[in-house]
């Protein structure tokens, strides 16, 4: 290996590094947000300032400006007009860790992409979509307030489409930031169906899928848990989840009735709360029963080392993540669990995308010679 490949070789790993850290940290701003939901504490803040807002109020005159501005609104006069300064102050605190996460995060993506730019680490394909990374953060970040300015005016709550297009966009970032931080870590690899926008760094010439069947339904699969995590998004945005908390019947029926109460029809699986949490259900078990079969349709195939444990990972996250949705259900959503719950769904994304990218590679880097 010549000195410029062992160089091109570091920096590929340390850029790789760098971003699985940059998904860790996303990882952490998704659990922040699923604690600020469940606990209803993003209207607290009721103003966005980018600059301005990452000091949190210094003295008891500024807390109290905070509170006034806080009471003006409808979450304050319908559902907390009891409140006191310390009750607010036990809300403020969720939302503003999160918020500021969310600009350390982005400092956290910003500077090193600086300082690789500047020292020449970063290959031109990578540009721009590193470039595109940051933009992708600035829009969660407007994202984030247009769904919080939902809750500020007559119902006092956030619009369940705004915080679904809020968890997508979070989602989306971290596929392509996992994604990206893998292609540099493994290699590039094809990348079936669903993931296409998904591959970051494509090789020249693509070699075909080691196993283009696996390959496909692995991808097949990833999109699967991305729907679920979105009718998820729709029962927390409307509180479904208090209202059946039986499993597997909803109530003591397994089709309950009322799906269809809401006129246009297409409402329902948006608006109605038995339509959403039914089909969230409905979505969840049919995820966990696919990635079973994948999983043992892999064993099935002479795989090299790092498939075989993406397949095992796969299956390992779908069982603990179900396990979850069901205990969450059955306690009546209890915030740890909640937030818990959603975590899982970000790890079974993750342990997806992986077992995609492994699964998609040539036969010379992802097939072993030998049995598994």
């Amino acid at each position: 290996m010549s000195p410029d490949s062992a160089t091109a070789t570091s920096s590929q790993r340390r850029l790789a590094l760098w971003l699985f850290v940059c998904c860790l940290l996303l990882f952490a701003m998704i659990l922040l947000g699923g604690a600020t939901r469940l606990t209803h504490s993003g209207l607290s803040m009721v103003e966005w300032r980018p600059i301005a807002g990452i000091l949190p109020p210094l003295d008891e005159a500024e807390w109290r400006e905070a509170f006034g501005k806080y009471q003006q609104f409808p979450e304050f006069k319908k559902l907390h007009p009891g409140m006191d300064l310390a009750g607010f102050q036990s809300i403020f605190w969720l939302e503003f860790i999160h918020r500021l996460w969310g600009r350390m995060l982005g400092l956290a993506f910003l500077l090193p992409l600086l300082w690789f730019a500047a020292t020449r680490q970063i290959p031109g394909a990578l540009v721009p979509r590193l470039v595109v990374v940051f933009l992708l953060g600035g829009l969660q970040g407007a994202m984030g307030w247009y769904m919080v300015k939902s809750g500020l005016k007559d119902r006092p709550d956030v619009s369940q489409y705004r915080l679904v297009a809020h968890l997508a966009f979070a989602l989306v970032l971290y596929g392509y930031l996992f994604r990206l931080a893998l292609a540099l870590a493994r290699g590039p690899a094809p990348t079936p169906l669903l993931l296409a926008a998904l591959d970051p760094v494509p090789e020249p010439s693509p070699a075909p899928a080691a196993h283009p069947g696996l390959a496909a339904a692995a991808a097949f699969l990833t999109g699967l848990v991305f729907l679920t995590a979105l009718s998820g998004g729709f029962v927390a945005g409307l509180d479904a989840g208090f209202a059946y908390n039986t499993f597997p019947l909803m109530g003591d029926q397994l089709i309950p009735e009322g799906l269809a109460l809401l006129s246009p029809i297409w409402r329902n699986p948006f608006e109605n709360l038995i339509t959403v949490q039914f089909d969230h259900r409905l979505l969840a078990s049919l995820t966990a029963t696919l990635a079973v079969f994948l999983w043992l349709a892999a064993l099935r195939h002479r795989l090299a080392r790092p498939g075989r444990w993406a397949c095992h990972a796969l299956l390992l996250a779908v069982l603990v993540q179900f396990a979850l949705g069901v205990a969450t259900l059955l306690l009546i959503v209890p915030v740890p669990l909640g937030v818990a719950h959603q975590g899982g769904a970000v790890l079974l994304f993750t342990a997806c995308l992986w077992a995609s990218f492994e699964l998609s590679r040539s036969p010379h880097g992802g097939v072993s010679p030998g049995p598994t």
